[in-house]
């Protein structure tokens, strides 16, 4: 059984660590539309590499669970 609370296992958590590292990072956002837009933005840079996503979802220890 997981813990109540381990992101570090969650392969979701794993993908918005690495968006708000790459993309929205010491940003200032001017209102909500904004946050949406960018945020989309960054979704869809991330999934353009498919290699990425194969690498943060198929880790050998998210077999285990």
């Amino acid at each position: 059984k997981l813990p109540p609370y381990s992101p570090e296992l969650n392969p979701i958590e794993q993908v918005w660590s690495w968006i708000r590292q790459h993309c929205l990072s010491n940003r200032v956002f001017s209102g909500y539309d904004e946050i949406v837009d960018e945020v989309s933005k960054a979704w869809n840079h991330f999934i353009s590499i498919p290699d990425r996503v194969k690498k943060m979802c198929n880790r050998e220890w998210i077999k285990l669970i």
